[in-house]
């Protein structure tokens, strides 16, 4: 009997992270067929995409709101299509507004439900476990600390590492990476990520803008590189290259190869996000920094209860690199944080040292050890 899995990832990570899955589970069960929605990394691996997984990246509580019927409506067709094709289990990748209603309907349909990468309900959305509770038969976690929260409130669940950890090198090359990018391997170099959506390069552009100003003020041997994802956000930071007449300053924006300039460079100014768990495990000191509407910052600020919002702070349950937000964001602020960094090459050693211990702990196999916890609910369902 063939095995049938319902699936959900939302956008292009969830995309990657739910193909190695998919390609784990199949070294295990090799005529499992999966469906549902998906995006093209799961396509490659033989996914029946009924949608496309692009349809549900929603920017921002506005643009939610807007396509909330549209959203609502392929929910319920696909909740229709697994009660009537019954796969053994469906599994829930990342998007947790769009998974965890369906996965309390095909729970409470007799079908085992795994939602794979828990919400950050320890930073700001703690009210969230209960109905985490009441919808997933198991949750797969990327986190070390996040295990224990859901066995205080009833929920089976498994730590599986982080799949970065996976894929970056221990130990990476940073010459090759200067090599490859044409970067002089005497210089000294700051990485500036200012996030990949539009609205984050636009909060974020003039002060990363000013902050190398300053920079390069007291160090004119600097050099800078940019990496940004799309041509909006590029063309964004141009814009602000032209406002603050900057065109002059040894900024080099690059399309995409963040991963590359983050290696090649000596510290890195990150806004707050997947970025800086990257930085950690490429072993580089970093500056983590963020800027968002006033009233919007302020909700966050009163639902968060704790003491950071970076990745690598909270992962070594330690303030160990500076994160300067919001009204703390300031051009003289930034630039003096990286040049500490710049100028404490045994504070950057001790650095490196804790993100590589940090690095073996979040190495875990993830998408092998995912499958390892799912495959009990195939033969379960499949029964």
């Amino acid at each position: 009997m063939t095995v049938r899995i319902a699936m959900v990832a939302g956008e292009t990570s969830g995309d990657l992270l739910a193909s190695h899955l998919i390609r784990a589970i199949r070294q295990q069960v090799p005529d499992a067929e999966f469906f549902g929605i998906g995006g093209p990394k799961m396509q490659a691996e033989g996914f029946d995409a009924r949608w496309p997984s692009e349809l549900l990246a929603v920017h921002g509580y506005v643009d939610a709101l807007k396509r909330y019927r549209e959203l609502s409506g392929i929910r319920r067709a696909l909740l229709g299509q697994i009660r009537g094709e019954r796969p053994a289990a469906f599994i829930g990748v990342d998007a947790p507004d769009f998974n965890l209603w369906l996965e309390g309907k095909v729970k409470d349909s007799g079908i085992p439900s795994i939602h794979f990468v828990s919400p950050s309900i320890w930073a700001w959305r703690g009210g969230r476990i209960k109905r985490i509770a009441r919808s997933v038969s198991r949750m797969l976690c990327l986190f070390p600390f996040e295990p224990e929260i859901y066995e205080q409130a009833g929920v089976p669940v498994s730590y599986v590492g982080h799949p970065l950890a996976d894929v970056f090198p221990l130990h990476p090359d940073r010459n090759a990476a200067r090599q490859l990018l044409e970067l002089p391997l005497e210089h000294r170099i700051v990485a500036m990520l200012p996030g990949s959506r539009q609205s984050e390069v636009r909060n974020l552009a003039d002060t990363y803008i000013a902050t190398a100003k300053q920079m390069v003020e007291r160090d004119p041997g600097l050099c800078f590189l940019v990496p940004l994802a799309t041509r909006e956000t590029r063309a964004i930071f141009e814009e602000a290259l032209h406002r603050n007449q900057a065109l002059d300053l040894p900024i080099r924006m690059l399309f995409g190869h963040a991963v590359e300039a983050m290696i090649a460079s000596d510290v890195v100014l990150v806004a707050s996000g997947t970025a800086s768990l990257e930085a950690a495990l490429l072993k580089r000191p970093m500056v983590i920094t963020y800027r968002i509407g006033a009233w919007q910052y302020r909700l966050m600020k009163r639902m968060a209860y704790l003491p950071w919002v970076g990745l690598p702070n909270i992962l070594c349950n330690e303030g160990l690199v500076p994160e300067l937000l919001q009204d703390d964001a300031t051009p003289e602020k930034l630039a003096a944080a990286l040049d500490a960094w710049l100028n404490d090459p045994d504070r950057r050693a001790a650095l490196e040292a804790r993100f590589a211990e940090l690095h073996l702990t979040l190495r875990q196999n993830t998408a092998e050890k995912a499958a390892e916890v799912v495959l009990p609910y195939l033969r379960q369902g499949a029964a």
